[in-house]
């Protein structure tokens, strides 16, 4: 008797698990529903279970059913108030859902957002994305609803304490937006200089691309490439030339190695690169290759209206 009891105690652990695990392999793979469906059948007998709670959220967030995804973290920061991460779950889900309704109605959900992450801040000094979300939350609020540069700072400093190249980044985030530019362009570049990871390079590119200077963004750029030697930074150097119609051999050049070593982990469907083509030859007034590679365009994405648009003003030239 007691063995089967044990076997069947086993079974149950393994099961737990498997589930678990099956949930956790679907979200990496971006299997949302698959997701959603595997942790509501294991909470059907399991309601209590934390991890499969936090993971039902987890997938309702990603498909941006957000009041879903309030209702398992609340449930997990009731069952758990000093437990840091999911005070930080519910108050991301929070702030996601009041950037998808209207500004009015938005105001009532601030206040909470706020102290879902201040709780989390206070509750794990050492959290990072908490840290992140207070930078970004205290940038993006009008000073009227609690927007605050210098507190956006305060929580930058606070990440620099704990990783140099997040506190960098997000100082450059915070003045960047502070219409401080020189500013920003300094701690973007520090970020680079002590990390150095893909990620760096895209916050100084856009930044230069924001500031209408192709010519820095492509130079940060090319020093990525050089680095990582990603096949993707290959269509975002074409972008940039296509964009400001500047350096257009270099883009052609670039667009076409994108093409010739495209693999679905570039991200950028193969459709995209034929439209930034398509506008390098607009520039060049070659109309022939311009319509050539708009027409590959529409093939690939039929329903990307800016390559139809494009089309038109390149019938014109």
């Amino acid at each position: 008797m007691l063995k089967y009891i044990w076997i069947l105690f086993i079974s149950s652990i393994c099961f737990s698990q498997s589930s678990i695990d099956k949930a956790e392999m679907y979200i990496s793979s971006k299997k949302f529903v698959s997701a959603q469906s595997e942790m509501q059948n294991y909470l059907a007998t399991n309601p209590d279970h934390d991890k499969a709670i936090e993971l039902l959220g987890d997938a309702y967030g990603h498909q941006r059913k957000w009041d879903k995804a309030i209702e398992q973290y609340k449930t997990l920061k009731e069952k758990k108030p000093n437990n840091a991460n999911y005070h930080y779950k519910y108050g991301g889900a929070l702030g996601m859902k009041a950037r998808s309704i209207s500004k009015i109605k938005a105001l009532g959900i601030i206040g909470d957002v706020k102290r879902s992450f201040l709780t989390a801040a206070q509750l794990d000094p050492k959290h990072i994305d908490t840290r992140w979300a207070l930078v970004d939350l205290y940038v993006s609020l009008p000073g009227i609803v609690g927007g605050s540069y210098s507190k956006a700072l305060k929580y930058a400093d606070e990440l620099e304490k704990l990783s140099k190249v997040d506190g960098y980044l997000a100082k450059g985030y915070v003045y960047e937006y502070d219409d401080e530019p020189e500013l920003a362009e300094k701690y973007y570049r520090l970020a680079i200089k002590v990390g150095g990871s893909v990620t760096c390079y895209e916050k100084l590119t856009n930044f230069y691309d924001k500031q209408k200077q192709p010519d820095k963004a492509i130079g940060t750029l090319e020093a990525s490439q050089q680095k990582h030697q990603r096949n993707a930074i290959h269509y975002q150097i074409g972008k940039v030339c296509a964009d400001y119609n500047f350096q257009l051999e270099k883009g052609e050049k670039c667009l076409k190695a994108y093409l010739t070593n495209h693999s679905s982990r570039d991200g950028v469907p193969k459709a995209w690169a034929y439209y930034r083509l398509a506008q390098i030859y607009k520039h060049k007034k070659d109309k022939e290759e311009a319509l050539k590679w708009i027409d590959k365009a529409i093939t690939g994405l039929p329903k990307i209206k800016v390559f139809k648009e494009e089309k038109v003003s390149i019938s014109r030239l």
